[in-house]
């Protein structure tokens, strides 16, 4: 990192030193700011005096705390905002930035100086009725009470921050549209893989598809990644006379939908060196990453690209598949004769398969990495603080309208203070 080192304070509803954080989301983010922007503080994230409500919660079923938790964290934001407030008055921060949980931020007043920055995948309202959401319905049927609560709050948060920062061009246009945004303030930064990247040696860029066709599936929830269609996809290929093999990390496919053509691992623990090796060695030698998942983003996708593997998904949320190039999205009504349709037509052009896994690692060189996200936040932050921009990153700073450093840093003091009135 060159360039100023800057102070960041980090505003989470969950501990980014948590490999199960927001799949693991926040640890990566957390370690890139640290890597490429400067020197991070996380900020106590309880809830001061009314911390007993957040214990509570905190002790009922999985299911019901991911969801009551932040929707009291919004309704009890005036108390709790104190909490944040105090820390950053005692503490002299460049930046606070904020991942994941908007309603962290809502009803918090900041020092006139301090940039704010947001980044998720999603937002409640968006999700909610994006097609993910439609596909899983809301949990709780309450829920839907608080969602004109919700939608004025996000407004107010997104309005307020200096920079939002988006993963996905999709979830961008439609915070644009929703919250009435400007370019300024929100910008499309792809996100990483949460994995170690093996060298380019290590890849199999021609990787034949005249023996054995190896699909893999990752993901915690068979259902919602999508296996019972690919369990068709997989009967599909095997009636046709194609020797198939799946193979399924992190769940346990139902007695419905197992194959002989199936290796099942219910977890590879990747801090685990033997295991490790096995989850590596699957995404060296599929042929195909396959999850027509519902889901706003997708790290599997990028830890595919990284390892040089195409992938299969639909076109819903801001999945990081860039259309022929990291693989193929298909329309979300897909059945498996689409995919099938997709896989065969690479059998019959070996080379043009060929060029798809090396312009997929090329994807995550690219993009698809936090190295890169670092350094393109890292310019984009200094340039709304009217700093000289990090030499390594000197190639994103158009992303922000050029202007020179003392009116920058006279016009983000300005925007800030009329927006945080």
């Amino acid at each position: 990192m060159m360039g100023k080192k800057l102070k960041i304070a980090y505003l989470c509803d969950q501990p980014p030193w948590e490999r199960w954080s927001y799949s693991g989301g926040n640890k990566a983010i957390f370690e890139a700011l640290m890597e490429h922007v400067g020197d991070v503080t996380v900020l106590d994230r309880e809830w001061g005096a009314i911390d007993f409500i957040r214990r509570f919660i905190s002790f009922t079923p999985e299911a019901i705390n991911l969801r009551a938790g932040w929707r009291a964290h919004l309704l009890l934001s005036k108390y709790i905002a104190r909490n944040v407030q105090r820390q950053l008055t005692n503490q002299d921060f460049d930046v606070l930035f904020c991942p994941y949980s908007f309603h962290s931020l809502h009803n918090v007043t900041t020092p006139g100086h301090l940039l704010t920055v947001y980044t998720s995948d999603a937002t409640p309202t968006i999700y909610k009725n994006s097609a993910v959401g439609s596909h899983f319905g809301s949990y709780l049927a309450i829920s839907r009470y608080f969602d004109p609560l919700i939608l004025n709050a996000e407004r107010k948060v997104f309005r307020s921050n200096d920079l939002n920062l988006w993963p996905s061009e999709w979830l961008k246009n439609r915070a644009d549209e929703l919250y009435g945004l400007e370019d300024t303030r929100s910008l499309h930064i792809p996100w990483g893989a949460n994995v170690i990247p093996p060298d380019r040696h290590r890849l199999i860029f021609n990787m034949p598809l005249d023996g054995q066709l190896r699909l893999l599936l990752i993901g915690r929830d068979w259902v919602a990644k999508g296996g019972p269609l690919v369990a068709k996809v997989l009967d599909h290929l095997a009636g046709l006379g194609i020797d198939v093999h799946m193979t399924v990390v992190g769940c346990v496919p139902p007695d419905e939908h197992r194959r002989e053509r199936m290796t099942v691992y219910e977890y590879l623990d990747k801090t685990i060196p033997g295991e490790r090796e096995i989850f590596e060695r699957l995404l060296l030698e599929s042929h195909f990453l396959i999850m027509p998942s519902f889901e706003s983003y997708g790290f599997a996708f990028a830890e595919a690209s990284a390892h040089g593997l195409p992938s299969l998904a639909l076109r819903v949320g801001g999945v990081p598949i860039r259309e022929g190039v990291n693989g193929h999205a298909l329309p979300v009504a897909a059945t498996e004769e689409d995919f099938v349709e997709k896989i065969l037509s690479y059998s019959q052009d070996e080379e043009r398969y060929f060029r798809l896994r090396e312009s997929s690692r090329q994807q995550f060189d690219d993009e698809l990495n936090w190295g890169a996200w670092g350094r393109k936040v890292s310019a984009v932050i200094h340039d709304r603080l009217g700093d000289e921009i990090p030499v390594s990153a000197s190639k994103t700073t158009s992303m922000l309208p050029p202007r020179s450093a003392p009116a920058a840093r006279r016009s983000a003091q300005i925007n800030f203070r009329a927006n945080k009135s």
